[in-house]
């Protein structure tokens, strides 16, 4: 029997609640709950792609992870090793292990910096390497990006957004991250300039053996890139499955909703477009049971009082729903 390896990054039942303060005495009278509950697992040169709508609390995941800000329950390992209490102190020697690339390519990078110095801030900060062999590193990660050379000497206004966010990745790869999050990287580029990124993460992936925790809203972009899916609303995973199995037979209504609304490529295929009522709700009062129950369109009793677990689906699927839901029929109650 093979033997369980330790996932690179395991998140258990992650919050994240912001506090309301209002009135003269600015006195706490509510939460946004930002995110309620996620756990996921990313391995060792895996890609995990977050996806959702707007405001659904997949770019406050990868913040809680970076330890942007603390963190209102759960639990965070990296390798193993928990890292969600650890003091500033000890976090140090573990942040060159997990990098960011944001995803504006020009406010992330300093404009008065050269592009040198900008890749070789972080290898200078965690005490890499210095003198000849910081340059070498550097012209190395320059290499790997593919950019010239003699762009060392440039500043981040002289480059393109495509351009600009090459750099981001070198800064990211420069002190040998094992995890990079991508906080939706692609969203303010060209659509063929995405694709360019898009393959250059792949083939950095392949190469180094990163592991990647990719938030984009962008489904197209994340069946090309991506291993597995997490599908978030409001707060929550209502969906985790692989790649294949989510974009061919999705479990979830939500899931099902927002695959039918990414335009296809072919003008003879025709896709029947799920429209969901209503809007989604706030996140400072969400509703109870399942969050999902207000635009629903299989809803009954049941999802409006019960929370539903995130259950095996078969497949290599986990879903968040009380029903069986199944293609071109009439849904049927799932065993409790």
């Amino acid at each position: 029997m093979k033997a369980k390896t330790t996932p690179l990054l395991e998140v258990n039942a992650l919050k994240k609640h912001f506090p309301l303060h209002g009135g003269l005495l600015g006195l706490r009278t509510g939460n946004v709950y930002a995110v309620d509950g996620v756990s996921f697992t990313i391995d060792r040169g895996e890609t995990l792609s977050v996806v959702g709508e707007s405001g659904c609390g997949k770019s406050t995941v990868g913040k809680a992870i970076l330890r942007l800000f603390p963190i209102t329950d759960g639990e965070v390992f990296l390798d193993g090793e928990r890292i969600d209490n650890l003091p500033a102190g000890q976090l140090r020697p573990l942040r060159r292990r997990i990098q960011v690339v944001f995803q504006d390519p020009f406010s992330s990078l300093n404009p008065r910096q050269r592009v040198g110095d900008i890749i070789a801030e972080p290898i200078v900060n965690f005490g890499i390497a210095s003198g000849s062999e910081l340059e070498d590193r550097v012209a190395g990660l320059m290499d790997k990006v593919q950019l010239p050379r003699d762009a060392i000497h440039r500043f981040p206004h002289e480059f393109s957004g495509g351009q600009r966010q090459r750099i981001g990745i070198a800064r990211a790869l420069a002190p040998g991250a094992d995890l990079i999050i991508c906080d939706e990287a692609v969203s303010a580029l060209d659509v063929s300039v995405k694709a360019q990124i898009v393959n250059l993460l792949s083939d950095l992936q392949d190469e180094l053996g990163l592991a990647l925790l990719f938030i984009s809203h962008d489904l197209a972009i994340v069946e090309h890139l991506t291993h597995r899916v997490a599908v978030m609303y409001l707060g929550k995973i209502v969906e985790l499955a692989d790649r294949a199995a989510l974009f061919a037979t999705p479990h979830h209504p939500y899931t099902r909703a927002l695959l039918s609304a990414v335009p296809v490529p072919d003008p003879t295929v025709q896709r029947q477009r799920i429209i969901l009522r209503g809007d989604v709700p706030s996140p400072i009062n969400p509703p109870s049971g399942c969050r999902f129950h207000t635009r629903c369109p299989f809803v009954f009793d049941r999802c409006r009082s019960e929370e539903p677990l995130l259950r095996d689906v078969g497949l290599g699927r986990r879903s968040a729903c009380h029903l069986d839901v199944v293609p071109e029929t009439a849904p049927t109650v799932a065993a409790a």
